[in-house]
């Protein structure tokens, strides 16, 4: 007999309602959202969750991590159960990590590893984009396999030559095929042929040190990548999906292409809008710590972040979680900031930061909160309506949120299997008091309860936003 569960007396809170409201849960999805005056005509629960002064949310979707992901000469240090059970305790039920292909390697190839790195690993849902690094012919007929398969979106560098570039020519036939296939191209717009060149550059007059990382990727790359992306987009006839936007001239360009009508979007990360140049200018190497691709701006950079999430110019925030430990990982890039394996750990603090930074400080909606971690994301990345929302045959994932309970994000108090945390010291206010996976309270006051395996790979439909 299937479990039925009620989470009583909360404020409901979805993209664009919010209201009191008891939830009713059988099968791992919502079966009924009613008032609790109705409450004893629908009978008995097995589990009751008081939700009384707390809201309800739908579980945070996060499209853009990478788990077990080899870079830079070592292996981001949180795989699949340690980085999801991270995740979990802060308010996330579903991530889309990348898989790779290698160059010269089939799709498939890539995909399958992906999905043995997650298998009996994973302790919420996950979906995967794909990494796609040599488009030719028979690339070409294996994304239509992959989206076959729910694997609907395909990530795509402008950056790092001889590693993960690829020219104009292939960014544009990829296109051109998810377009026919209703895939999403996800891009990584930066000028890395330019920027190699500063690089080696800034290396040869002894600039060794973390924040060269930034002042030799210079925001002009990124605002180049960008336009380049969208109009490379627009003569295809393709949607496409900006990561990790960190600067308002490349911000300009997607609002520009939006204004024109073009199915262009585009995140951003908790790192730019809380962490900044200044972090990465830190002495005895400590910048380290905050090297990621695209880098960290200016402070006064994070104020037209804020708008573009505010008016809708952003749609997203996710994380990029890439995290590599500071001593053993990081260090080796002492002698040289183009060694320092570029990425920062976020999974676990996301929410935390937007609703204390942003919703606690009026920059946004508790309705936009919702949008920006959840629906946005579960609308582009085609996992709409199972998850993404609150509502009646929706999935399970929902968060008992109290908006007033303090965390502090010290490394001592984190999930994350990283040595250090970026915002050591910085307390905050909201968290969730329960998070439910499918209807499985996974974590509880801060303790997990559910296990590794317990995730499941969701296919995803295909691109169907306007």
């Amino acid at each position: 007999m299937a479990m039925r569960t009620l989470i009583k007396d909360g404020t409901v809170v979805t993209a664009v309602d919010t209201y009191l409201a008891d939830v009713w849960i059988e099968n791992g999805v919502i079966t009924a959202l009613t008032h609790p005056s109705q409450r004893p005509l629908l009978g008995n629960a097995d589990r009751t969750i008081d939700a009384a002064g707390k809201y309800v949310l739908p579980g945070g979707i996060d499209g853009h991590t990478h788990l077990d992901m080899p870079f830079g000469g070592t292996t981001s240090s949180d795989d699949f159960e340690t980085g999801t059970i991270a995740a979990a305790h802060g308010g996330t039920t579903t991530i889309v990590d990348f898989a790779i292909q290698t160059k010269g390697h089939a799709l498939r190839e890539g995909l399958d590893t992906w999905h043995k790195k997650a298998e009996g690993k994973a302790a919420i849902d996950y979906g995967f984009h794909m990494i796609t690094t040599d488009v030719n012919d028979s690339t070409l007929v294996e994304m239509g396999q992959l989206v076959s398969e729910g694997v609907t979106s395909f990530k795509l560098f402008m950056a790092y030559p001889g590693v993960l570039y690829v020219d104009d020519g292939q960014i544009f036939r990829a296109m051109q095929r998810a377009r026919d296939l209703g895939g999403l191209i996800c891009m990584h717009a930066e000028n890395g042929i330019a920027l190699d060149v500063l690089i080696a550059q800034a290396l040869e007059r002894g600039e060794t040190a973390p924040k060269f990382h930034s002042l030799t990727r210079p925001q002009i790359a990124e605002a180049e990548g960008t336009h380049r992306a969208l109009c490379l987009a627009e003569m295809a006839g393709a949607p496409v999906y900006i990561v990790h936007l960190s600067a308002p001239r490349a911000l300009d360009k997607v609002l520009e292409a939006r204004d024109r009508g073009m199915p262009a979007f585009a995140e951003t990360c908790p790192q730019y809008l809380f962490c900044s140049f200044d972090d990465l200018a830190r002495d005895d190497f400590e910048g380290a710590k905050y090297v990621c691709t695209p880098p960290l701006r200016p402070k006064e950079m994070q104020a037209d972040l804020w708008r573009g999430l505010k008016t809708n110019d952003l749609q997203v925030v996710s994380t990029d979680h890439c995290p590599f430990c500071f001593k053993g990982q990081k260090d080796l890039g002492r002698e040289s900031f183009a060694k320092i394996p570029n990425g920062m750990p976020g999974i676990e603090t996301r929410l935390y930061l937007l609703w204390d930074g942003g919703v606690r400080t009026g920059r946004i909606s508790l309705n936009r909160f919702v949008e920006i971690t959840s629906t946005a994301p579960a609308k582009i990345f085609g996992l709409y309506p199972h998850k993404g929302t609150i509502a009646v045959g929706a999935d399970a994932d929902l968060l008992v949120w109290d908006g007033d309970k303090e965390h502090t994000l010290d490394h001592a108090n984190m999930h994350m299997r990283v040595d250090y945390s970026p915002y050591e010291g910085k307390t905050v206010r909201g968290a969730p008091t329960h998070v439910l996976s499918r209807g499985r309270v996974v974590v509880e006051d801060g303790k997990f309860l559910g296990k590794a395996g317990d995730g499941r790979f969701v296919k995803r439909s295909t691109f169907a936003l306007k």
